[in-house]
This record gives structure tokens, C-alpha cells and sequence, in this order.
């Protein structure tokens, strides 16, 4: 049985960046997947400029070639208001299936080596990792997904309800070619229904909501999305779930590290993952690069100083927001003055922070029945 200095389970953006990194670092990789790339998967298609920054850090470019930037937000509050501004810095929306294979295929090139199979058991010992009784690593990254088989190897449990969302994703035509239009609403809070475009004449559009307990039907999710966002029919609709942030598991153990949706890294004010799953997994890659020794605290210690206090500001943002009326207080502020739009976006799209200025130019909104025009 052949020994890889890293194994990675999964090949979405979180394994594929873990791949690229940890083979910049020289280490011999395993790439495993249970699927063939291209490959579909529910998700947004937003591509925000963060993540597409650390693809450059790891030597990749043109993942959005083809896919014209997006520049313009508009953001509709549970209220009624609204806020419509450039964005800080360009976004783009590029369907996952040709996202995932370009930045596989990188990995690819770079030296991975990318193998399909369906992973069943992870069985760490003092000396190694063993998959399935057929590979061997120094050390396994799990970037398998919300229903990670690394993870509950690890012994961690899926997130529970308030912790966990659930979205649908279609396409469906749009006269939009400029703006990505995020519509809340206070039925069911929090929830929200968008439009990505694409820059075809289609866009990406989709409805989610954080479970609390109870299933919720596919004829539901799609009756919320046109009754907020009315498009016709979608077609290619798709669910999937989204482990919010606000309940991580450990990211590390032993000689098991944890990146991407697998680690729960998936915004809570947003539902953006794809920045997330990027950086977690190049600073996983990284840190398994250099050896078994500790990793598991080199990686720990690596999220925390990239990702620590942005965590702790959009969990407390999260917090904040369960409360429509400081969302909607929130907006209203965003429209009043373009930095308070800009630490919103920063924050639901990358890594940014709040500042006390930005507070309180929201807690000023706070119960003012007269909000901006957007």
C-alpha cells in the first residue's frame, strides 16, 4: 500500500485548494473523489473576489474566464427596505460544475493525484491513516461536505437545528444582467430568496431558510422562492444543506484536519462558502505539507489568525440579525452611507470585521419608521 505524504476525501474547492497548496509545499498527494468532474452541485454559483484572490496566492487563474464580473448588490430587508450599491470589489457567478473542474483540473496539473472512490472508513493510527484498507496517508484532510464521512469518523455529529440551513438551487431565465439581488423576509426569519446571473440571459436563483427540526418539502422551498422572487419555472432545481458556522466542530485531530463545509464553514449571515472552503483548505494543505508532527495544532493555530476574529464578528452578527429589526436597521444604514454597505458585504463575503462606527450607524436606524429610498 502506497503512502501519500497527504490524502485529501473530496475534490470540491476546499480538497482541490488543500491539493494545490500542500503541493506547492513538495508533499506527495491523494485526491479522492466519489464523483467524475465536470460534475453538478447545488450551491449559489457566487464567486466572491475573496476566494478568487486565494486561488491567485496558489498559482490559479482564470476560474471565472467566460463569466462576466458582477458589480451591484441589491439587498431587500425582512421590512421592506433597500439598499442597491457597487460592490466593494467585483463578484462573479460561474456554475459549480465548471468552477470545481477548473480548480480540480489545476490540482491536477500541479501533481495531485486524483483518484475516484467513494470513501467509507478513516482509520488514523500512531503512524499513519488508513481509507478503506486500500490507501495510506502521514496525514487526511476531510473536504467531503455537509455530510462529511471524515467528520463522523472524527466522532462530530451533523449540525443541529438553528445551526443548519437547507436551500434549493435552479436556473431560470432573467433580464438581469447586473446585479446580484438577495430579497429576506421575516416569514420563517431567517430566510431569504436570490438571483445570481450568469451573464447568459440566465441566472442562478434559489430559496433557503435555517432548519429548526421539521422537514421541509421541495413544493415549499419552491411556492417561498416564487413568492419572493418570482421567475417561472426553475429548471434543474436541487437541494442541499449548509452547516452554518455557528457550530464548528473541532478542525483538527490527531492526524485528521477538517476544511470547508466539513468544518461547518459556511457564513451565517450570508450562506457563502466557496471563500471559506478555498482558504480553509489551502491553509489545511499547508499545514499537512510539513509533516504529521502536531499538524493538528499548526492547522488549528492557522485558522485562528487567518479566520478567528472574522468568525467571532459573523457569529455575533448572526446573533444580532435573529431579530428582523436590526436587519432591517442594518439596510437602512447601508443605504444612508456606502461604508456601512461595504463592512456588510465584506463580512458576508469574505473575511471582514465590524468597526464601532459601523455599529452604531446601525444601532442609530434602530425603530425609525421613515428608512432610506433605495
Amino acid at each position: 500500500m502506497h503512502l501519500f505524504d497527504v490524502a485529501i476525501v473530496g475534490a470540491g474547492p476546499a480538497g482541490s485548494a488543500a491539493a494545490l497548496a500542500a503541493r506547492r509545499a513538495g508533499a506527495t498527494v491523494l485526491l479522492l473523489d466519489r464523483a467524475d468532474f465536470p460534475r453538478d452541485k447545488p450551491c449559489g454559483d457566487g464567486i466572491a473576489a475573496e476566494a478568487v484572490t486565494v486561488l491567485h496566492g496558489l498559482g490559479v487563474r482564470g476560474v471565472t474566464d467566460g463569466h462576466p464580473a458582477i458589480e451591484r448588490l441589491r439587498l431587500v430587508a425582512p421590512g421592506g427596505t433597500a439598499v442597491a450599491r457597487p460592490l466593494p470589489r467585483p463578484a462573479h457567478t460561474v456554475p459549480r460544475r465548471v468552477f470545481d473542474e477548473r480548480l480540480v483540473r489545476a490540482a491536477v496539473g500541479a501533481g495531485a493525484e486524483l483518484r475516484r472512490h467513494t470513501v467509507r472508513s478513516v482509520r488514523p493510527d500512531r503512524d499513519g491513516v488508513t481509507i478503506d484498507d486500500q490507501y495510506r496517508a502521514a496525514v487526511v484532510i476531510g473536504a467531503d461536505g455537509a455530510g462529511s464521512v471524515v467528520r463522523r469518523a472524527l466522532g462530530n455529529d451533523a449540525n443541529p437545528p438553528g445551526h443548519l440551513a437547507i436551500a434549493i438551487r435552479g436556473y431560470a431565465p432573467t433580464a438581469n444582467t447586473t446585479e446580484q439581488v438577495i430579497v429576506t423576509t421575516r416569514q420563517r426569519w431567517p430566510a431569504y430568496a436570490w438571483e445570481f446571473p450568469l451573464g447568459d440571459g440566465t441566472a442562478n436563483v434559489g430559496y433557503g431558510e435555517v432548519l429548526r427540526g421539521e422537514p421541509l418539502s421541495r413544493a415549499y422551498l419552491l411556492d417561498r422562492l416564487q413568492q419572493l422572487l418570482p421567475t417561472g419555472e426553475p429548471t434543474g432545481v436541487r437541494g442541499h444543506h449548509l452547516p452554518l458556522s455557528t457550530h464548528r466542530p473541532s478542525p483538527a485531530a490527531g492526524r485528521v484536519l477538517l476544511a470547508g463545509d466539513a468544518l461547518s464553514l459556511i457564513n451565517p449571515f450570508t450562506g457563502e462558502g466557496i471563500f471559506y472552503a478555498v482558504l480553509s483548505g489551502a491553509l489545511a494543505g499547508a499545514a499537512a505539507a510539513t509533516g504529521a508532527h502536531d499538524v493538528a495544532g499548526r492547522y488549528r493555530t492557522a485558522l485562528r489568525r487567518r479566520l478567528g476574529r472574522h468568525l467571532r464578528h459573523s457569529g455575533f452578527a448572526a446573533w444580532l440579525s435573529k431579530q428582523p429589526r436590526v436587519v432591517d436597521a442594518a439596510v437602512d444604514a447601508a443605504a444612508r452611507n456606502g461604508a456601512v454597505f461595504d463592512r456588510m458585504v465584506e463580512l458576508g463575503l469574505g473575511d471582514g470585521v465590524f468597526d464601532v462606527r459601523t455599529i452604531g450607524r446601525i444601532a442609530s436606524r434602530l425603530g425609525h419608521r421613515h428608512p432610506a429610498t433605495p
